[in-house]
């Protein structure tokens, strides 16, 4: 293939660049095990955590393998052929390794986190939690590259269409799809069960503070935090990351510019080095101001991509430069949505929206849940404004391909900015062991302060995620409607407006169902917290120990039940509207469902964190701190917020795009 880039470029090359991305992900495990993992006490706990990570997680992959095999036999078996069926297997294998290596070195850097804070300070605590996080980001963007880099590669090799090649690449999206919906789900169930539990009996009933050894539920939440926060939202990531290059690739081959489908991949695989650079500038600047350092990353990494993508294309033969300017809208405007999602979710001063929800806790609970969600209502309206602006001027750019490339240029630099999205369950985790295991109060502080951190970075790429989400489902809709040859969808077509309703109530159902799988798993977890209480003698004095182990079976058994109902209505959807009612049907059922995702999505997800940092900005000392009756009143309020921003709002964005990739690969058997 003729390259358009600085030198030669094979297919390969995006293959190669994956496996680099993946040994620095080593070195940098490598790095955080030479760290100590320090005392015993701390030591058992991490085991504790660790262990129940792993028993979840080869639980759940051990559920989820049936289903994938299923999709495999039943594509293979199809007129979609075996390549696609291969790209499904390969698909989920790669999110499910990248989620599974993102889990563990987290749980190893969580204790060296905590003994790092305690002998040597935050510099270096936060060194060891970034290099957590870090390794997941490197493998969300370099198991992308292997897998869909080492597809395209072989593919190419087999096929000599473009069409085949982008029809069989899709098949990928599937497979990564199902693993994103079932580990997002399912590790969400588990983590905001577990933390709803121990906050409500802890805290509030027993007035005991948070991650207080006594309290059985802490272990599982602690578990939680890893297998929902990071490598949940690690193939959450994962998912729209792919997804938007597949589209991409998908729209190119419709006109057959082979330059065209390969750009997603050089560009991913120039983000992978830009992010390395990133990582790199975060660990130089961090002795200075972690807050500066995390920022200089964030922004530093697409400032260098954008650089060298727009030179890159300019020397392209055979690519218009106004393709660089769709990447260029889509970088811009995703860190335009996390800077409005940072206002919304971060402020710390009384007349920040966190502020304000912080304040109505002085009248109860209720105030506090009208005032957060009125906040999480009103912080939908501009990032919906960035998307439209996005989707206009990409479109007017680059054409359909146009939101495609987008939403690539947007998650390009995914390495970084899921780097410092995981270092916060990390840093969250450490102030937990740190709390169970007895370490001074300083150590404490040191840690909150790095979760505080955390949690503004993490909204900011829950808010990230969101806009990607948006712009990679668009552009995979933009490609159903192409392979279906439907050229407009018109509100005048009964087909289409039923469509639209049926795709706009089904964000609704799935995030009720999830909703209420938190609501009956934390209900289980509450009454055995109650009862080790009220049972286990002299637990609350502290000369017992809690049966922490229960809690985590609790939770287990709960996700893993819970999410398999979500996951069947988010792959046969789409399945049952195309081949029963028909592809005009689905294109409006795939419209509604977009607008009715993004929408839950950002409300729950900024109402969430919202309602989470009120309640830390009590704890600080504000309207009376912690032990008051406004600090229980903002408890509440961060209690509903959890399943809102860490379960049924990802699992929007996750729900949008399984919806789409299917109805992407069923494309071909509707218009036949």
């Amino acid at each position: 293939m003729e390259s358009f880039i600085i030198g030669p470029m094979t297919p390969w090359g995006p293959f190669v660049t994956g496996f680099v991305g993946l040994a620095f992900a080593f070195i940098l495990y490598g790095l955080i095990m030479k760290y100590p993992s320090g005392k015993d006490s701390v030591v058992k706990i991490g085991d504790q955590i660790h262990l129940g990570a792993k028993v979840f997680m080869f639980t759940e992959y051990k559920i989820l393998a049936p289903v994938v095999l299923v999709l495999v036999i039943a594509c293979g078996f199809s007129p979609l052929g075996w390549f696609t069926a291969i790209a499904i297997a390969v698909g989920a294998l790669s999110s499910a390794i990248a989620g599974f290596i993102g889990m563990y070195s987290a749980t190893q850097a969580n204790v060296r986190t905590a003994t790092a804070a305690e002998n040597s300070g935050a510099e270096q605590a936060l060194s060891i939690s970034f290099f957590g996080g870090s390794i997941m980001g490197l493998c969300v963007a370099s198991m992308g590259l292997v897998g869909l880099g080492g597809l395209y590669f072989y593919f190419s090799g087999a096929m000599d269409d473009p069409d085949k090649i982008a029809k069989a690449l899709e098949g990928f999206g599937v497979g990564a799809s199902a693993v994103a919906l079932f580990s997002r789900v399912g590790g969400g169930i588990f983590t905001k069960s577990a933390d709803v539990g121990a906050d409500l009996v802890g805290k509030i009933e027993a007035g005991i503070p948070e991650d207080d050894p006594r309290n059985p539920g802490v272990i599982a939440d602690n578990v939680g935090d890893n297998v929902g926060d990071i490598a949940g939202m690690g193939s959450d990531i994962f998912e729209s990351y792919c997804g938007a290059m597949i589209a991409s690739i998908a729209i190119a081959a419709s006109v057959g510019n082979t330059d065209l489908m390969f750009l997603p991949l050089w560009l991913a695989s120039l983000g992978l080095f830009c992010s390395l650079i990133g990582i790199g500038i975060v660990r130089t600047q961090v002795s200075r101001s972690p807050s500066v350092a995390l920022r200089l990353g964030t922004f530093f990494s697409p400032i260098v991509f954008l650089i060298i993508a727009g030179m890159s294309i300019s020397m392209s033969p055979n690519i218009e430069m106004s393709v660089f300017y769709s990447v260029l809208t889509g970088a811009v405007g995703g860190i335009l949505i996390g800077l409005i999602t940072e206002y919304y979710t971060g402020g710390s001063t009384e007349n920040s929206p966190v502020g304000k929800i912080a304040k109505s806790g002085e009248t109860g609970p209720a105030t506090v849940m009208i005032t957060g969600l009125s906040v999480g209502m009103q912080s939908v309206v501009m990032p919906l404004f960035v998307i439209a602006a996005i989707i206009g001027l990409s479109t007017n750019f680059s054409g359909l391909y146009g939101v495609g490339i987008a939403a690539v240029g947007m998650l390009s630099t995914v390495g970084i900015t899921m780097a410092i999205d995981a270092y916060g369950p990390v840093a969250d985790n450490a102030g937990g062991i740190a709390e169970m295991s007895g370490m001074e109060p300083e150590v404490r502080e040191i840690t909150d302060s790095l979760d505080e951190l955390g949690n503004t970075t993490a909204a900011i790429g829950k808010g990230f995620a969101i806009g990607a989400a948006a712009l990679a489902a668009l552009a995979i809709i933009a490609a159903y409607m192409l392979a279906t040859g439907i050229e407009y969808l018109s509100l005048n077509d009964p087909r289409v407006l039923m469509g639209m309703f049926i795709g706009g109530s089904i964000p609704f159902l799935v995030s009720s169902i999830t909703m209420t799988a938190v609501g009956d798993a934390a209900f289980e977890m509450i009454e055995e917290i109650r009862r080790q209480f009220r049972e286990i003698p002299g637990l609350l004095e502290g000369t017992a120990e809690p049966d922490n182990a229960k809690c985590v079976d609790i939770a287990t058994k709960a996700a893993l039940n819970k999410m398999l109902l979500p996951g069947a209505i988010a792959i046969l959807s789409p399945m049952l509207v195309g081949f029963i009612l028909g592809p005009v049907h689905l294109g409006g059922m795939l419209a509604g469902a977009l607008l009715g995702c993004v929408l839950m999505a950002l409300m729950m997800a900024n109402a969430g964190g919202a309602w989470d940092n009120a309640k830390k900005f009590v704890e600080k000392g504000n309207y009376g701190g912690k032990g008051t009756d406004t600090h229980s009143a903002t408890v509440v309020g961060d209690t509903v917020g959890d399943p809102f921003k860490d379960t049924s709002g990802p699992a929007m964005n996750i729900l949008i795009n399984v919806m789409a990739i299917v109805s992407l690969v069923i494309a071909p058997l509707l218009s036949a």
